[in-house]
């Protein structure tokens, strides 16, 4: 049953995910990644608020492991920083992973306050 929640998840989140990052891509420049930053920070506070909730084993499947894997992405992050470095953005690229690192662990650490476990 687990698999089958988290398949679910990850059904809606993939594609919000793409449906995500093209606003944003569209929006701004596209010489940073807006979109994935965006969409990882976002399933960062979710997986903390649900665990600071302490949701139960199905939520978890579903809206953690599935949702929240399927919303964020470190294979694009990885490709996307990458690609900043073979185009001579050095700067931006370690910004890219220095702000990702940092406000990933920020919003999780607000996801788990406001859901009460800090």
């Amino acid at each position: 049953m687990s698999v089958l929640l988290v398949g679910l998840g990850a059904a809606l989140g993939a594609p919000l995910r793409y449906l995500v990052d093209r606003a944003v891509q569209r929006r701004f420049r596209p010489a940073f990644p807006w979109g994935t930053f965006i969409v990882n920070v976002a399933g960062s506070f979710l997986l903390g608020l649900l665990a600071g909730l302490a949701a139960g084993p199905g939520t978890m499947a579903y809206a953690g492991a599935g949702f929240c894997g399927g919303l964020t992405t470190y294979s694009t992050f990885g490709y996307e920083t990458l690609r900043l470095l073979e185009s001579g953005r050095r700067w931006r690229a370690l910004l890219n992973v220095a702000g990702s690192v940092a406000a990933g662990l920020a919003a999780a650490w607000a996801g788990l306050a406001l859901g009460g476990l800090r």
